[in-house]
């Protein structure tokens, strides 16, 4: 089954050239992406289950062997980030479709928008399935390419501002990441994955320190964490909903990945555990900090996944199995939950006339589903019982007892603080949006028109909302896409136990690095 391999890069590069050529044919261009991603999502589920029934699966391409040529490695955690980010990806491509529809601007950004979502979708799985570091860094910069794009789609003055930012920011961590692979590749002769461990292995200390410090700061960059995150919060919030949705999600969680392996991988029990716990520790609370300091919705949302991904890195730097599989599941269930609270802000936006705080009241009155579909992710987000963002932090917790030492401590008191502001934080959202009595100027019920201020946007745009449901005039597409990314953030505590034991399996495997060296040098590493 090694043939599905590269078929979650190649589909949607084909896609996207063919969605490039059908420019100016808005139906034709939807059908085929809704069927490139469709595909790559089937695709990712068989990776899945072949990788946990019969190991990674290794495809070289081009026929060139390792590792003179590049492989493909579909490994469990490989596998489980690309069925979650396959759905992410089709369901956000389904509301950005239903924005298009209701806006009525399917020729432009539309036209351009299809080919280059798909070639960020394309960069995001090379990246998870790359097996060597310099394609790594090239599924990177496909990503980065593209979502330099997406973030500017529109050419409003704040968008273009917080896209220069973005992508400022974005050519720093690219530039010192490839030098840092130049550097890994004088040292060791080599720049694949597999070969990679032995070695770094055989490096002097300080060589490999500094190799590791280069890689980590690469990644920390991509990844937001504290106090390399800033540009995060003004970047995001001024992308249109769909954009700023899938750039929440993914983008920060491929770096997110980049940590996981190359500390597993590459170096493991490295030096920077102690300042991977630190940092994690400091990007939960200042970023929270940040959250609950917010008066905007979209804002306070990028605060709360910068605080998140510290979730992540404690469980990395614990390098315990225990840490590891409540990290990588805390990843799965954050890149489904913040991909859905940013559409359902986006539905905001588009029924009040604003994400702004105090420009919006009583929208659990005017629209009871759009109430619902922001309720239960966010009670998701905050981790309350018995939901999937409860369990990984429980996992994440348990992990920091049993590690026992003083940070891991400190780590256990910072994620229950960080866990009761972020509560803090969307429960003050619903009672200013949702609870209190309608602002004024918000649109009512009956309205068929409003004001949607776009952020960014020098004057407000009319956008007349096409479907009436539960007294609230919303897209049935947007509401329908962000209902099905609902659902599967409650299937994921259906479905937890299950999760969790792949989650742990992948999390054996990678401290192991047999099984992943194995299946890239059957006939031994040369």
């Amino acid at each position: 089954m090694t043939f599905l391999v590269p078929l979650p890069v190649v589909l949607p590069l084909l896609g996207a050239g063919l969605t490039l050529a059908l420019a100016g044919r808005p139906r034709a261009q939807r059908t085929v992406s809704l069927t490139v991603l469709t595909a790559t999502l089937v695709v990712a589920v068989g990776l899945l289950a072949v990788s946990s029934r019969h190991g990674p699966q290794v495809v070289e391409v081009g026929g060139w062997a390792a590792p003179l040529g590049i492989v493909l490695v579909a490994d469990q955690l490989a596998a489980l980030m690309l069925v979650v980010s396959a759905a992410v990806t089709l369901a956000v491509l389904v509301y950005s479709i239903g924005q298009g529809m209701a806006d009525g601007n399917e020729e432009t950004p539309l036209s351009v928008y299809h080919p280059t979502y798909l070639v960020l979708t394309a960069g995001v799985t090379n990246a998870f399935l790359s097996g060597d570091l310099f394609n790594l860094y090239v599924g990177f910069e496909i990503l980065l390419v593209a979502s330099y794009v997406l973030l500017t789609l529109g050419g409003t003055e704040n968008r273009i501002r917080a896209g220069t930012t973005y992508v400022v920011v974005s050519l720093l961590s690219s530039v010192i990441f490839l030098s840092a692979i130049g550097l890994v590749y004088a040292a060791t002769g080599t720049l694949n994955l597999a070969q990679l461990g032995g070695r770094l292995d055989a490096l002097p200390d300080s060589v490999r320190l500094l190799l590791e410090g280069m890689l980590l700061l690469a990644f920390g960059i991509k990844a937001a964490v504290f106090p390399l995150s800033a540009w995060l919060p003004d970047s995001y919030p001024t992308a249109p909903a769909p954009v700023t949705a899938v750039f929440a999600g993914l983008l920060t969680k491929v770096g997110v990945y980049a940590i996981i392996r190359t500390e597993t991988l590459l170096f493991p029990g490295g030096r920077t555990a102690e300042l991977l716990l630190v940092v994690a520790l400091l990007t939960m609370v200042v970023g929270i900090l940040g959250a609950v300091a917010q008066s905007d919705i979209k804002r306070l949302l990028s605060f709360t996944l910068i605080s998140h991904i510290g979730y992540m890195l404690f469980g990395v730097g614990l390098a315990t199995s225990l840490g590891l599989a409540a990290a990588i599941f805390y990843t799965l269930h954050h890149i489904m939950i913040q991909t859905t609270l940013f559409l359902a802000a986006g539905l905001v936006e588009r029924r009040g006339g604003s994400t702004a705080l105090d420009r919006l009241g009583g929208l659990a009155r005017v629209s009871p589903l759009l109430a619902v579909l922001f309720f239960v992710p966010a009670l998701n987000l905050a981790g309350i019982p018995p939901f999937s963002g409860f369990l990984g932090k429980t996992g994440l917790l348990q992990a920091g007892v049993s590690d026992g030492g003083a940070l891991a401590r400190a780590l256990v008191a910072g994620g229950l603080l960080t866990s009761l502001l972020t509560l803090y934080a969307v429960a003050r959202v619903w009672n200013l949006a949702f609870w209190r009595t309608s602002h004024p100027d918000m649109p009512g019920p009956d309205d068929t028109t409003h004001t949607s201020r776009v952020p960014g946007a020098e004057q407000p745009d009319r956008q007349p909302d096409r479907v009436a449901h539960s007294g609230a005039m919303l897209p049935r597409l947007m509401v329908g896409s962000t209902a099905a990314l609902v659902v599967l953030g409650v299937g994921l505590t259906v479905v937890a136990g299950p999760l969790y034991d792949l989650s742990r399996q992948a999390a054996d495997d990678l401290r192991d690095r047999a099984p992943y060296v194995r299946a890239v040098f059957p006939d031994g590493v040369p």
